[in-house]
């Protein structure tokens, strides 16, 4: 499968779209920069970063850096406002408004639906399955039905957000095999550094009709800062950024992104995400020895989903306490779950002391 079989999948008025060219597109060096009407006095809020001046659209010493942690090349990745300009970018350059369709497997991550009914996308979902040892992907069903429906695009969520469900390589694989020529698979790997799976990253190789979407606001701590990626077939990855807003980086989110990745921020990120993972394990057996929960699923990610008697109860008695946890009650087929994010090993034992007093109580 060649570069232009993955540009046959993009809308066709967009394969020759230029674009806009910003200022800071062209590579100049100099001295007194007077091309972009920017103020030539510095702003009161300067520090360490200069903000009168626009940042660079795609800063190549951020993208390589991210290119080595995600096993990329730097022309293989685009980076952007954290994974939701990712999403928005490929349902728009990809999907023709009112006549395309994307494919979901819920309980998922809202913002593909989001994206694509704002986009005027059809959206056509194949539920995971609630099996014994968590939700799984029916990956038949999943290219039976976007190829019926003409999709263009399918997101898979791994590990999956509210699921925590890791999808087998393999089987990702074989699904863009089976959709080669007519469907892009997106692979949401924003929680992938909890997971013990591999990254879909390795798979582009071989079928570049798969694309992954990465994120620093998880494991990186860097929620704020609104730094993520897509990460595709070169040729893809070109149009996707002539599709981008002209300056989607702010200067200060590229230097605490550059902070955060420099060799002492990744032991710091490596160290709290071994503690996570030990939390996630503690947690997950002390929720499920507590009366009135139904079912704690396992989880690759940094939270657990958890069924209860009385989820309401549940979760009025948490809020009680100060705790905020997610009412995942409205997702399909979750009627009376929370999800639970993991917090500092102090904050987990306040939700465990919480719901094992409160169920004493009553």
């Amino acid at each position: 499968m060649s570069s232009d079989d993955i540009i046959a999948l993009v809308r066709e008025d967009l394969r020759t779209f230029a674009g806009y060219r910003s200022a800071r597109s062209e590579a100049l060096d100099g001295r007194i920069w007077l091309n972009a009407n920017e103020s030539p006095w510095a702003s009161y809020a300067d520090s360490a970063t200069t903000v009168r001046r626009y940042p660079d659209p795609q800063p190549a010493v951020l993208r390589e850096r991210l290119a080595r942690l995600y096993g990329c090349s730097a022309e293989q990745l685009l980076a952007g406002r954290g994974s939701d300009e990712a999403i928005d970018l490929l349902v728009r350059a990809l999907c023709r408004p009112g006549q395309d369709a994307v494919v979901l497997t819920p309980p998922t991550f809202g913002m593909y639906a989001v994206c694509a009914r704002l986009h005027g996308t059809r959206v056509v979902e194949v539920s995971l399955v609630d099996a014994e040892d968590g939700f799984a992907c029916d990956f038949d069903t999943v290219a039976e039905v976007a190829l019926a429906s003409e999709a263009k695009l399918v997101f898979l969520c791994s590990p999956g957000n509210p699921s925590g469900t890791a999808l087998p390589l393999d089987a990702i694989a074989g699904l863009a095999r089976r959709l080669q020529g007519r469907a892009l698979v997106v692979v949401d790997e924003a929680y992938a550094e909890y997971s013990d799976a591999g990254s879909a990253v390795s798979l582009i190789e071989a079928q570049p009709n798969i694309a992954v979407l990465r994120t620093l606001s998880k494991a990186h701590a860097l929620a704020g800062a609104r730094v993520g990626c897509v990460i595709a077939d070169e040729a893809l990855i070109g149009v996707l950024q002539r599709c981008q807003a002209p300056y989607p980086l702010p200067g200060p989110s590229v230097a605490i992104a550059l902070r955060a990745l420099s060799d002492d921020g990744l032991v710091q990120t490596s160290s709290h995400i071994a503690t996570a993972r030990g939390e996630r394990d503690r947690l997950y057996r002390q929720l499920r020895a507590l009366p009135g929960v139904r079912r704690v699923y396992p989880s690759q990610a940094n939270f657990l989903l958890v069924r209860f008697d009385d989820p309401q109860g549940a979760f009025d008695r948490l809020l009680g306490a100060g705790v905020v946890v997610r009412d995942m009650r409205a997702a399909p087929g979750l009627h009376d779950a929370l999800r639970i994010s993991l917090g500092t090993p102090e904050q987990n034992a306040v939700v465990v002391d919480v719901l094992a007093r409160s169920r004493e109580a009553a």
